[in-house]
């Protein structure tokens, strides 16, 4: 089992979930241990992410745990046998690992939702728009860093390439819609881009129009990444220290249910495309 010195989000669920298996097991820490061949140390080690585990120690952990649900299983050991280096380790050492966690989970979702009631999507903005949000950080970002955060945002949004690539639901605020982020030259180029990026076939682009009222969870932001079964999704949400990772059941069930209410109250596809298209010609 390798050690490691900064796990990753992906890493470290993978030892929440074991300890939270082995918790609700009732099962001792000396006895998964000693099932495992490792010390207390190492399994502490295991369970916060820092040390690796293989899929059959795993998979032998949950069968002595009693876990019944294989799909689960099976998730959490593709998650553990994950090693192959991602695009985004190119900026390690350069951007925060919050960051980086974020291109990971999204290059293994297997569906994605996001809703925001001013920014446009990350996977959905043009490199105007984000340049423009970027130079907005408060205290101001050097040059530098705002050309790694550009370049980074521009691959990450590689994701929805492909014929494998995951399918996206996007609701867009009208609020982010009218918002002038870089003048009203970059908008309308954003939303012509919005608008070519909703026709793809991955993509779904659903508007919430000002007439649909409050909304639930408005100002902020919600990435829901789905993982290989509901247990295993993640919610990553904006705050002003940087990303959040959340994963309780609960807190994973609040935000289904919340982007479930956003999305009865958007715009039907079509509809969403025409009223884009009528914002356009406005600004």
């Amino acid at each position: 089992m390798t050690a490691r010195t900064s796990p990753t989000e992906r890493q470290r669920r993978v030892g929440a979930e074991l300890k939270s298996m082995r918790v609700a097991a009732a099962v001792s820490a000396e006895s998964a241990a000693g099932l495992l061949g490792v010390s207390r140390s190492q399994l502490s080690a295991i369970e916060q992410g820092l040390r690796a585990i293989s899929a059959s120690r795993l998979r032998t952990l949950a069968c002595h745990c009693d876990c019944a649900d294989q799909d689960y299983i099976d998730g959490l050991a593709a998650m553990a046998s994950s090693a192959q280096r991602g695009w985004w380790e190119r900026y390690r050492g350069a951007l925060s690992s919050a960051m980086l966690d974020i291109a990971e989970l999204e290059a293994h979702a297997t569906r994605m939702r996001y809703a925001n009631s001013v920014h446009m999507p990350g996977l959905l903005q043009t490199s105007d728009h984000a340049l423009a949000v970027f130079r907005l950080a408060v205290p101001q970002l050097p040059e530098q860093e705002v050309a790694l955060r550009l370049a980074h945002r521009m691959e990450r949004q590689q994701v929805l390439d492909g014929p494998a690539a995951p399918a996206y639901v996007g609701v867009v605020h009208e609020a982010a819609l009218r918002m002038q982020f870089g003048g009203r030259k970059v908008t309308r180029t954003q939303l012509d881009h919005l608008l070519f990026m909703s026709e793809r076939d991955n993509v779904e682009v659903r508007v919430l129009p000002f007439e649909a009222g409050g909304v639930p969870g408005a100002g902020q932001t919600v990435n829901y990444l789905e993982g290989s079964v509901p247990r295993l999704d993640t919610v990553q949400i904006d705050s002003a220290h940087g990303p959040d990772f959340l994963h309780a059941e609960s807190q994973l069930a609040k935000y289904r249910a919340l982007l479930d209410w956003m999305e009865r109250l958007s715009l039907p596809v079509d509809a969403s495309r025409d009223f884009i298209h009528r914002i356009a010609r406005e600004i």
